[in-house]
């Protein structure tokens, strides 16, 4: 039986305003609120509400036979709060059906993976709350910004107490192997991994309502028939896209939406299919094998990389001078400080400074606010000088941090030289060195008495100046 994870991820960064429109050191706040606002409500309306409806629909009439499964970054949940709370109350009311599972993830859709550590982790388990706080559940499958994944981080999400984590089905990472099992950490064999069927989730997520596509028009019928020709033995298919497929990347108008409705119903005719959510894959299925990825994939772009937020110099500087701010933003506990921090960490704000002009390249323009990748470089760089003097302002000075820290680093090393001290006095080395010691000393210093007498100059005799007259 072949098993169906349809899993679904929603963000949406809150877009930055035109440094040109405020006044750097003085004024603070850094939103397009007319902007989201906007954007959230007609996402709301194209997409989030209409396809919660039917999902819903879907989830009371095959009850206990269909399941989904969302990731929803904390940034979303808080414009949802502020700008349409009723799409909340829709995931809640979905969530009741029992068919829905909640993954965790960054909570600002944050580059932090492959950056730090410690704020990988903070903004975690700030996520979790969030989820758990608003939907009544606690996560135990992962899914990374963007779907990055390696090996590293896979280690690094097991030690946070996850089952499963949902990672790309790149050519780099599986080779020859099919992403239709299960698989898991090459480090920690604990850790699960769903890798994502590219081929077959870009059909519906990219391709759908491209009329010159030669799979064009797409039915529910057609996929069945791309499924039924997969090799047996596979377990697990897994099909993971952005929620804005349905209704805003395709409109309703395109059959996007029908399509969503009749897939469902289509696979469960036969009964060898069934859906599932990432963490009941996991405990059902057994991992094949572990798969090898030393260096971060994701699901952006023909490569498959980190190129999309990390290409060029322009995105890495950005990067590097924002995660430069990571040991002042521990030392912080002004929320306001925090909550900017968190939204200035959100991967499109260096996606829009992509120059990528090839492969997907082009969608790096199409997307962005900014006319070109130049203007939201020095936007950001802007933006970011100012939060970085709010921050150094808020927080103690860096000289008393210098010296707290030179001060503890001095007593771990005295408390390591007296521990020195205890092994070689017990191992009977130090009281005979001590008593040598001050001989040698005098004798040295006898030396350079003699020496130093030997070589004193003759004393000169100064010759009086003769009398001009004489």
């Amino acid at each position: 039986m072949k098993k169906i994870c349809l899993y679904f991820q929603l963000h949406q960064p809150v877009r930055l305003r035109r440094y040109r429109f405020f006044d750097i050191g003085n004024d603070h706040y850094y939103y397009d609120d007319y902007a989201n606002e906007s954007n959230i409500n007609k996402l709301a309306h194209t997409c989030y509400l209409p396809t919660n409806k039917v999902l819903t629909d879907l989830l009371k009439q095959f009850k206990g036979k269909f399941s989904v499964a969302f990731s929803i970054s904390g940034t979303l949940i808080d414009q949802f709060k502020v700008y349409a709370p009723e799409v909340i109350d829709s995931f809640k009311t979905m969530a009741k059906t029992g068919g829905v599972e909640f993954l965790a993830e960054t909570y600002a859709s944050s580059l932090a993976s492959v950056r730090d550590v410690e704020e990988f982790k903070r903004q975690v388990a700030a996520h979790v709350k969030t989820i758990e706080d608003t939907f009544g559940q606690t996560p135990t499958a992962f899914r990374n910004t963007q779907l990055i994944y390696s090996d590293q981080i896979g280690e690094a999400v097991s030690a946070m107490g996850f089952k499963v984590m949902l990672a790309e089905g790149a050519k780099q990472t599986l080779g020859w192997k099919s992403p239709d099992y299960l698989y898991c950490n090459a480090i920690d064999p604990h850790l699960k991994v769903l890798a994502r069927n590219y081929h077959l989730s870009d059909d519906i997520a990219l391709r759908f309502s491209n009329q010159g596509w030669g799979e064009w028009p797409l039915t529910a019928q057609k996929f069945k028939s791309w499924l039924d020709g997969l090799d047996n033995a596979e377990e697990v298919i897994n099909l993971f896209m952005d929620y804005e497929t349905f209704g805003a990347v395709h409109s309703a108008e395109s059959g996007i939406i029908e399509f969503l409705k009749a897939l469902p119903a289509v696979l469960l005719e036969d009964k060898n299919y069934a859906f599932t959510t990432p963490s009941q894959a996991a405990q059902k299925l057994q991992p094949k094998s572990a798969i090898n990825v030393p260096t971060p994939t994701s699901w952006v772009d023909e490569e498959r990389d980190l190129t999309a937020w990390l290409g060029n110099e322009m995105q890495q500087e950005a990067v590097d001078k924002l995660y430069a701010l990571t040991p002042l933003v521990a030392q912080c506990n002004d929320q306001t400080i925090l909550k900017d921090w968190e939204y200035l960490q959100a991967t499109e704000n260096f996606y829009f400074m992509g120059t990528k002009f090839f492969a997907n390249g082009a969608s790096h323009t199409y997307q962005s606010p900014y006319p070109t990748p130049y203007e939201a470089f020095i936007n950001y760089m802007n933006i970011l000088s100012d939060f970085a003097e709010r921050l150094r302002h808020a927080v103690p000075t860096t000289e008393n941090n210098e010296v707290k820290t030179l001060k503890a680093e001095n007593d771990l090393l005295q408390n390591e030289i007296s521990s020195l001290k205890k092994q070689l006095v017990k191992a009977g080395v130090e009281p005979a060195a001590a008593k040598k010691a001050p001989a040698r000393r005098k004798a040295a210093a006898a030396s350079d008495d003699t020496a130093a007498a030997e070589k004193k100059p003759a004393k000169r005799t100064c010759r009086k100046k003769s009398d001009p007259k004489e």
